[in-house]
């Protein structure tokens, strides 16, 4: 069996990691190709290098532009390669314009396509991802569903039961994978004087956080209120890096807010591990957190993760409503029960390999 695997962000690079482990304990072929989504060299290559994943063996360097431009130049080229390769399955990652374009080229050439993490809603249709996602999941034929929530909203959109798999997710696979090797490797704690000390970890990226001034502004004051209880550790995304400067924030960030620069999946794990708090606009983030039972704030107005504001093991700072310092506040006090099983049992990667064997 062949498989092209198109991948081009972040969270993909991780997910694909576990996945294509699986297909080579499973003799499964995988032609892999990065789209060129993530273009930093810290935001991409450093995934590779620590995780064992093969070079891609194609790389389309696709970034920047509209959405639309985006998407249709990567669905070109992709719809090239599948093909020449002639895979029996194309499998996409997730919510991205890699995902969409991935799907779009698979399914207008009639060939079957798998999607990892599908079901997932947040109901807001403003979000691209949400747009991805709906489209991807009604394009593809194998359906790889993380949670109950997101195989039953499958379900109530009309999609067959036998195309919907049940895996549990695959991040819970890579923490459980890489989280010796983490701790082994990363020196993150010692060099940013954090081996001692309770810290919030911050990531911040979301278009609709970063690129609306006032927003971003409502989320530089909440970060510096939250500071001074608690030191906070941000990575700063390219993305936010640039819109800080452009409306003239990046200045207004005090010292007790530790700058650094992208890191990789190793030094993230290390630091959510090691921190006692999350603040994030991630979606991938706010289960990273559950796996290391972490509470965790999310500055979004909503999630595409339901199941885990039931428990209280997360919370969300909608932006320009809520303060970030409360519900930080509220997360650090809460009693919650972090012996719950939501995500399954760290083997979702053996389970897709699997899956599309028997296909």
């Amino acid at each position: 069996m062949k498989v092209l695997t198109v991948i081009g962000a972040r969270p993909q690079f991780i997910k694909a990691a576990v996945v294509s482990n699986a297909f080579r304990t499973r003799n499964i072929e995988e032609f892999l190709i990065h789209t060129g989504q993530h273009f930093d060299e810290n935001m991409s290559k450093v995934f590779f290098d620590e995780m064992g994943i093969s070079e891609p063996q194609a790389n389309l360097g696709i970034s920047g532009g509209s959405h639309g431009e985006m998407t249709g130049e990567m669905l070109i080229e992709v719809e090239k390669l599948v093909l020449e390769q002639k895979p029996d399955w194309v499998l996409v990652y997730g919510d991205t314009n890699s995902t969409l374009a991935g799907s779009l080229a698979a399914s207008k050439l009639n060939v079957p396509c798998a999607h990892v993490e599908a079901g997932l809603r947040s109901d807001n249709r403003n979000m691209p991802e949400e747009i991805n996602r709906i489209l991807t999941d009604h394009a593809s034929d194998l359906l790889f569903a993380p949670t109950r929530i997101a195989y039953d909203r499958l379900l109530s959109e009309g999609i067959p039961e036998k195309k919907i798999v049940r895996t549990g997710d695959v991040m819970l696979d890579a923490a459980r994978s890489f989280e010796k090797v983490a701790f082994a490797n990363s020196t993150i704690l010692s060099d940013l004087n954090l081996t001692e000390q309770s810290f919030v970890l911050c990531t911040l990226h979301r278009a609709e956080n970063v690129d609306d001034p006032e927003i971003l502004e409502w989320i530089v004051n909440g970060l510096n209120q939250t500071s001074k209880e608690m030191p906070i550790v941000l990575p700063l995304h390219p993305r936010s890096k640039a819109k800080l400067k452009e409306f003239g924030l990046f200045e207004k960030i005090l010292s007790a807010i530790k700058l650094i620069p992208p890191v990789g999946f190793l030094d993230i794990l290390v630091l959510q591990s090691s921190s006692s708090l999350i603040v994030t606009d991630s979606g991938g983030m706010q289960k990273e957190a559950f796996f290391q039972k972490k509470p965790c704030v999310t500055v979004r107005t909503e999630t595409e993760w339901a199941e885990l504001l039931e428990g209280g093991h997360n919370r969300l700072a909608r932006p320009m409503v809520n303060k970030i310092r409360d519900k930080a506040k509220d997360a650090l006090e809460a009693n919650i029960d972090w012996s719950i099983e939501l995500y399954g049992d760290g083997h979702s990667s053996e389970t897709i390999a699997d899956s599309l064997l028997k296909k």
